[in-house]
């Protein structure tokens, strides 16, 4: 069975449309757009970038002089001044990182924010059937995981590629001219970095979306069994065994798909160390006999093979950086398909605002099928292969009903008859297919949500706590309640005395869904 659910579990995100197509140049687009908040930041965060990998060839070419003019000559006082100057770029270098690292983690943790918020805020827009589909683990992993990935792309990642160009332009330039025959040989390998590159990133692309779905699909089982209501259940059917089965199987998906992003990744990059430690020999193979003949100064020679310790550097990053550059994009991609769901309910740009006080209720032929999840939701948020291609059949069909202010009507009748599903409508959780609904003789498509929620009240069947105190809970509808209301509620609904008798009174604490109380 544990092998049946990791099966299930990987082809169904294979079959994912969402999880087979490449990172789209409209995504990297965005991206640009989005982060332009942020541009006077990033164009400083870059300079510091540009003059840190400036110094690059600096030292070496000191290391030149130091060899060639001070200790060959025997000219002490050059080699200390030489060595101050050196001691004083490495102390440059240091305040230079410390200035890079804070405006990265400022760019980062606000973008960082900005997505979060932009994120949050839209979900909170989307209808109440997209919740009804959406996975919560799936959606918080979004949230959580993919923001802080999108987020390396604005930190690490950028500053990797522009330092490392930069670099990588000095460094050639530098030892082109010292030695125009050496730096030849050492370019000969580059093809040994490059043709690997793209086929690895785009390997480590697929796998880390893989990847992101299973560890989203291992929180979405936690949050629902770690949940009292999922933990009850377990329990009272005595399915422990059965969840660790299950868990275990997710787990050994997330653990096998991990090692193969770890080797894929650590095979390349040590081929690439070894490719950067045979140029380096020929460096000193070469230089070495150009040395003995004459041709090559010693100290030219030490320049040049550590200048080739910063060319195979920055040659091996970049690679690395296109690695980074595709996790990073692969997390934007994931949180931008949540922003690209488009909310089913909306007010219009006119909308009305009913006024307080009793109101009347009309469905007038109103026909309604819940829609399907291709409308609604994404496959990877439902942790399925694909979304339904149709919804089933209407649950309403040419209903009318009038309810007058101040009348009391019950609507009895089986399960699935359409009773909730009325009470939705009133509140326009939902949209009609056909007819009208109108609360006060208005459609309510034509008012504003805010006030026709105030006008019409909706008890759910299962009541909703938050883990936060009574009173917190108990202000959620009116959060300017006072403790004189909130007392009087709690007495009309009989729990008056019940509250009164607890230690901290509104203050206590009802714990995850009111488990903390009494369950009735």
């Amino acid at each position: 069975m544990p092998g049946a659910t990791r099966a299930m579990t990987l082809r169904s995100f294979a079959a994912d449309p969402s999880q087979a197509r490449s990172v789209s140049r409209s995504t990297v687009r965005r991206i640009v757009a989005f982060a332009k908040p942020y541009r006077r930041q990033i164009w400083l965060f870059l300079a510091l970038v540009v003059v840190d990998s400036l110094l690059v060839v600096a030292t070496p070419l000191l290391f030149q002089r130091i060899i060639d003019d001070g200790v060959l000559t025997g000219d002490r006082r050059l080699v200390v001044i030489i060595a101050l100057i050196i001691a004083a770029i490495a102390f440059g270098e240091a305040a230079l990182t410390l200035a890079q690292r804070w405006y990265s983690a400022r760019i980062g943790e606000g973008l960082i924010y900005d997505l979060r918020i932009r994120v949050y805020s839209h979900v909170q827009r989307m209808p109440i059937a997209f919740f009804t589909r959406t996975q919560t683990g799936a959606l918080v992993s979004r949230l959580n995981n993919d923001v802080i990935g999108a987020q390396r792309a604005f930190t690490s990642t950028l500053s990797g590629v522009v330092a490392n160009v930069v670099s990588l332009v000095m460094v050639v330039g530098t030892m082109t001219v010292l030695s125009p025959l050496i730096t030849l040989v050492a370019l000969s390998l580059l093809p040994l970095f490059l043709l690997p590159a793209k086929w690895v990133g785009r390997r480590l692309a697929g796998l880390t979306r893989e990847q992101m779905e299973l560890n989203a699909d291992l929180g979405t089982g936690m949050t629902e069994r770690f949940g009292v209501g999922g933990a009850l259940l377990v329990k009272l059917f005595g399915r422990n065994d059965e969840e660790q089965a299950v868990f275990a199987a997710r787990a050994e998906g997330v653990r096998d798909l991990g090692v193969r992003i770890a080797m894929s990744s650590r095979v390349f990059f040590s081929a690439l160390t070894l490719v950067a430690a045979l140029a380096t020999a020929l460096v000193y193979g070469i230089g070495g006999l150009f040395a003995i003949s004459g041709s090559l100064s010693v100290g030219t020679l030490l320049a040049l093979a550590a200048l080739m310790s910063r060319l195979y550097g920055p040659l091996t990053a970049l690679s690395n950086v296109r690695v980074d550059v595709m996790t990073a994009l692969v997390s934007f991609e994931r949180v931008f398909e949540v922003l690209d769901l488009e909310p089913a309910i909306r007010d219009r740009d006119d909308a009305r605002t009913l006024p307080p006080g009793a109101a009347g209720i009309e469905l007038d032929h109103v026909s309604f099928h819940y829609p399907s999840a291709d409308e609604v939701s994404l496959a990877s948020l439902e942790s399925v292969a694909r979304t339904e291609a149709r919804s089933s059949g209407n649950v309403l069909d040419d209903v009318s009903l009038e309810v007058r202010p101040g009348q009391l009507v019950a609507l009895v009748g089986p399960s699935g008859a359409g009773k909730t599903t009325i009470t939705q409508l009133v509140n326009r959780l939902y949209d009609v297919d056909r007819g009208t609904v109108r609360v006060a003789g208005v459609d309510v498509r034509e008012v504003s949500q805010e006030s026709l929620r105030d006008v019409v009240g909706h008890v759910t069947q299962d009541a909703h706590l938050f883990h936060d105190t009574i009173a917190v809970n108990l202000r959620y509808a009116r959060p300017e309640a006072s403790d004189e209301e909130i007392w009087a509620a709690l007495r009309a609904a009989q729990i008056g005395a019940l509250v009164e008798s607890l230690p901290d009174g509104l203050d206590t604490v009802v714990g995850d869904r009111g488990y903390r109380l009494s369950g009735g």
